[in-house]
């Protein structure tokens, strides 16, 4: 049976605590997240003819996700403000009734941007949420998981079943 891990951002008392990583190296690290939004495929419909009250809801989606993920040390209390060297974020509608959401995140930093991808992730599914919700208040977001991690210690993760 494999030893359980020490969870880092507890200390010896239980408390909540924020890693020290000033002994880790800097690193190239990059983190790519996935989720998505089911809709009713006429509202994928609408967005992608650009039929819909509030304009370019895919681009306004995208931006929100870029942005979240440069502020997610605001929004995730222990995470390390990281400095982004790359942010990218896209949509992909699916006419069977949901929009796809991937992040990639790029820096160099002595830890991870899994966070970030993520956060960028559930904000551009949360903005395409609010910019449709008055044709499909139905609209479930969901799905939302790391995909691939690079960098660091501990190497590399690839979700199994996944394209990295």
């Amino acid at each position: 049976m494999a030893q359980a891990r020490r969870l880092t951002h507890i200390d010896r008392r239980g408390r909540a605590r924020m890693v020290d990583v000033s002994s880790k190296p800097v690193t190239l690290r990059e983190a790519v997240a996935r989720g998505e939004i089911t809709m009713r495929p006429e509202t994928v419909a609408r967005i992608s003819a650009g039929a819909l009250p509030k304009g370019d809801v895919l681009g306004v989606a995208r931006l929100a996700g870029i942005m979240a993920a440069k502020r997610t040390p605001d929004l995730v209390p222990l995470c390390h403000p990281l400095p982004l060297t790359h942010v990218e974020v896209e949509l992909t509608p699916d006419p069977a009734g949901r929009v796809r959401i991937e992040s990639r995140v790029r820096l160099e930093a002595r830890t991870g941007a899994e966070m970030e991808a993520l956060t960028a992730v559930v904000v551009a599914g949360l903005t395409l949420y609010d910019m449709c919700k008055a044709v499909d208040r139905e609209m479930t977001l969901g799905a939302i998981r790391l995909v691939r991690k690079s960098g660091g210690r501990s190497g590399t993760f690839v979700r199994a079943g996944e394209r990295p």
